[in-house]
């Protein structure tokens, strides 16, 4: 493996979402950088105008930044380096490496039927063509030398290619436009690229790519190839299988932490270890632990590693990513009161939660507004004879609680101790304080909920409970 300090790239076309193979392997090329003290950089290959949109560029934009995948240096604009790949174009012509193709569409028709009847790559006629030059349109290709093509690939090992099976492929267009490969080995000659870490669906462009640094007399940088990322199924990743743009798993309320550790190890080996905090990430990654087999997806790993992550984060800053689907729950702001409850509760809210929808779900109980609504199956619990004498009954013990001691240890004596009182079971005093606090919302340990929802709050529930028989 090369001993220079890498500088890897990501160079996504802008022509829809950040996809989530795409996200993996920008995380891969930033994991690789970081860990060698390298640099990370970012260019859009936009010279596909008729598919690129501005949209499209700033959705991958918008999803590397959540993902947290900051790029060193400018972001590279791949159309706005055209006149380099044009000069490069003509720096191969003079020196042999390329030459004009004169071939009109029909006849360049003929001419691949012909190569691929005869089992051959496609050859112009014009290649080692001493006609005069004419006024005619052409195309400049380049000329494919005899011989092997290698390299030793950092996932798939040392492959070769015969290069008489690779075509002259066109560097020019007769339009005088750049072609994708032209521009790519520009850019990343021109950006200092020395490692290439992408989908192993661009492993024979390698082989293409390669003879063609090499007639510039450029550096060959250091390629992995990494497969690609199938469904649960084992085929191919598609819209069948859910969601494709990192942007959709930010809004199914994963967190950004977590759905990097997930795609780090997805197709990626690191002995038993599978939560991994940013700085262990950086210092674990590398080329070696990729697997040669393409990776699945499985959903119900990436909700787990999503909430070990949720459970460490800081509360502030899980409130700040978990707003969205909070303030959703509650339909609308949620206010300092509300605020406040949820923050208080972030102990118990953690370990109960995959994801920030999840989360959303668990807090629901914490953003009703007084008086609650307790209907249908939630209100049974209150409709029982006496349960609305025991509410008031323990509203009154409660009441002598100050807030200085509202704890869920104090919260819990003062219930065993109203149970044995009154000679009842818990949950004759449990399941309708549970109902006229949560509405039938989910909820954990009831000592928690009251801690949760504070003392006025809760006393505030419990006297609007007691003073009114629920609906049926």
């Amino acid at each position: 493996m090369s001993q220079k300090t890498p500088v890897t790239r990501f160079a996504p076309s802008p022509t829809g979402f950040l996809h989530i193979g795409g996200a993996r392997t920008a995380l891969f090329n930033y994991l690789y950088a970081k860990r060698h003290g390298g640099a990370f950089r970012l260019r859009v290959e936009d010279t596909d105008r008729a598919r690129s949109t501005d949209v499209a560029t700033q959705a991958i934009l918008d999803g590397m930044e959540w993902l947290g995948l900051s790029y060193d240096g400018d972001l590279v604009y791949q159309s706005q380096n055209a006149d380099r790949h044009v000069e490069v174009a003509q720096t191969m012509l003079g020196n042999g490496h390329a030459y004009k193709c004169y071939l009109t569409t029909e006849e360049l028709a003929a001419a691949r039927e012909k190569s691929r009847d005869a089992g051959q790559a496609f050859r112009s006629p014009f290649r080692d063509s001493k006609a005069a030059q004419n006024s005619e349109p052409y195309v400049i290709r380049f000329k494919v030398p005899t011989g092997q093509t290698k390299i030793s690939d950092q996932v798939q090992g040392d492959i070769k290619w015969e290069n008489e099976d690779f075509d002259d492929l066109v560097l020019l267009r007769a339009d005088g436009t750049p072609t994708y490969m032209l521009a790519v080995i520009v850019d990343d000659h021109d950006m200092g690229v020395t490692h290439i870490i992408r989908g192993d669906d661009h492993l024979i462009n390698a082989g293409r790519q390669k003879i063609m640094i090499e007639a510039m007399g450029w550096d060959v940088p250091d390629y992995a190839h990494v497969p690609l990322i199938h469904g649960p199924d084992g085929k191919k990743l598609s819209k069948r299988h859910g969601a494709l743009g990192a942007d959709a798993y930010r809004d199914m309320g994963y967190v950004a932490s977590g759905l990097r550790n997930y795609l780090m190890k997805l197709g990626w080996s690191h002995g038993d270890q599978e939560i991994f905090t940013d700085a262990e990430a950086v210092e674990a990654f590398n080329l070696e632990g990729i697997v040669k087999s393409p990776a699945r997806l499985d959903f119900d790993k990436m909700a787990y590693v999503n909430g070990q992550h949720i459970q460490m984060m800081d509360d502030a800053e899980l409130l700040k990513a978990a707003l969205p689907f909070l303030t959703e729950v509650n339909g609308g702001e949620l206010g300092d009161a509300k605020t406040a409850r949820i923050t208080s509760a972030m102990d118990e809210l953690k370990p109960r939660s995959k994801t920030l929808i999840e989360m959303g779900e668990q807090a629901q109980y914490l953003l009703l507004n007084r008086p609650l609504e307790i209907t249908g199956k939630a209100a049974k619990p209150l409709r029982r004879e006496g349960a609305t004498d025991l509410i008031a009954a323990l509203t009154l013990k409660l009441k002598a609680l100050e807030d200085t001691d509202w704890s869920a240890d104090a919260i819990q004596m003062i219930l065993d101790q109203f149970v044995a009182d009154n000679d009842i079971g818990f949950g004759k005093i449990g399941q309708p304080v549970r109902a006229a606090l949560t509405a039938g919302h989910k909820s954990p340990d009831l000592s928690q909920v009251l801690t949760a929802l504070g003392r006025e709050e809760t006393l505030g529930r419990l006297t609007d409970a007691s003073a009114h028989n629920p609906e049926g």
